[in-house]
């Protein structure tokens, strides 16, 4: 690598994470998680904005040979963001109202699913530009897109709302752990189908994740809380210790990707396994979850940002598909679950809110729409319609939540 070009790389990322902490402060301002902003901020840095006004300066910054290695920051950040979600993922939190979640999670999940699936097989079949790429693998990628709920921002506004040790809390953590793993769950099987083009003949791909998923919930898991028990024991984690967590953390990650599904997922099964409520894991957490959101996830922002071109959405056709997907976003998710929380029984304010909740899509959201970009499943163009339903769906979330629940006023643990 040339010196200029390392020099560059060093100003962009500069530049990157600069923005990214002055546009997340402002959001918090207005009632929006800091997430909301960084993303903002990484579409400014790209075509939408930064290259609007200035295409010169967006051509110095950001050339072609720069992005391969903000590329590659990005894909390890996603892998130890993806880490920390599955630390989230927690029995515990389960355990009382896994019947109810598991109802509330299951519509809310299927409804969306189905109309984005039904989307990707009628209305937008035109902007489907890739011949290769199979109507199922479209049709799955467009399911799972509709389908996800952001964990980390969901997670984020209960606790800023003090909501965290609440019954509507509670379930709504609850209710986005099952979404979770089974959005990925779908986006695996969204990427199956798009590298084999037909998912009845990947059945290696298949029985090698069961496989491997099987060998790390089992073995993998009782490895790796024998150690961290062990480690608790004796005080903090020492680097040699956090060593050997990383390069556990990195074979997965290649495991998963070798296997023909994607790193992303190595980094989440990783999490899943690790013990959760253990002195030890809560520091290793912390240790890594400000590096990882200072550093690494703005530069997922920025490279995401870069691939979204809105002036592509550029006709009222395709804003009115835009509007169209919005739409089916809000009613599968937010409709799906408010309407199955009503029928538990769940009074309708609370309902309200947990849709609204399980309604945010977020970062969550742009991992799997630039999967999808990357593997050319959708268009540029799409990219650009599915981030701006993204944005939308999560924007909206907090302000409405103030209005159908204003929770706590206080914390209600006191």
């Amino acid at each position: 690598m040339e010196t200029q070009t390392l020099l560059l790389i060093l100003v962009d990322i500069c530049l990157i994470i600069g923005l990214a902490r002055l546009v997340g402060n402002l959001f918090t301002r207005i009632n929006q998680p800091p997430v909301m902003g960084e993303i903002v901020a990484g579409i400014m840095l790209g075509p939408s904005l930064l290259g609007w006004l200035a295409p010169h300066t967006e051509a110095i910054l950001f050339p072609k040979d720069v992005m391969p290695s903000i590329y590659l920051l990005s894909q390890i950040g996603l892998i130890f963001f993806m880490f920390l979600v599955g630390l989230e993922v927690s029995p515990e939190n389960m355990r009382g109202r896994l019947r109810v979640a598991m109802a509330t999670s299951s519509i809310s999940i299927l409804v969306p699913f189905t109309l984005g699936v039904s989307l990707a097989l009628t209305l937008l079949q035109p902007l489907r530009t890739n011949p290769e790429i199979s109507n199922l693998a479209f049709a799955l990628f467009l399911g799972a897109a509709m389908s996800v709920t952001a964990f980390p921002v969901l997670a984020r506004i209960i606790q800023e709302k003090n909501l965290q040790k609440t019954p509507l809390g509670l379930l709504a953590l609850t209710c986005a752990s099952v979404d979770d793993i089974t959005a990925w769950c779908l986006l695996a099987m969204a990427i199956i189908a798009t590298r084999s083009n037909d998912i009845f003949s990947a059945w290696p791909t298949l029985v090698g994740i069961s496989l491997f998923t099987m060998l790390m919930m089992t073995v993998g898991r009782r490895w790796i809380e024998q150690q961290m028990r062990a480690w608790a024991q004796r005080g903090p984690l020492t680097l040699s210790q956090q060593t050997i967590i990383y390069i556990f953390l990195i074979l997965s990650a290649i495991g998963t990707q070798l296997l023909n599904i994607d790193v992303i997922f190595g980094g989440f099964i990783m999490g899943v396994i690790m013990p959760k409520n253990l002195a030890s894991t809560v520091y290793l957490r912390e240790r890594i979850q400000d590096f990882v959101t200072i550093f690494l996830l703005p530069l997922f922002f920025a490279y995401s940002g870069i691939n979204t071109q809105i002036g592509l959405v550029n006709t009222p056709t395709l804003w009115g598909l835009t509007i169209l997907i919005l739409l089916a976003a809000v009613l599968g998710k937010f409709g799906g679950t408010y309407w199955v929380s009503r029928w538990t029984g769940l009074p309708a304010g609370e309902a309200a809110a947990l849709g609204l909740l399980m309604n945010t899509r977020g970062l969550t959201e742009l991992i799997i729409l630039n999967v999808g970009l990357s593997l050319k499943v959708i268009s540029p163009v799409l990219f650009t319609m599915l981030v701006i339903m993204a944005l939308v769906t999560t924007f909206i979330a907090s302000p409405l939540m103030d209005r159908v629940y204003p929770g706590p006023l206080s914390d209600p643990s006191s």
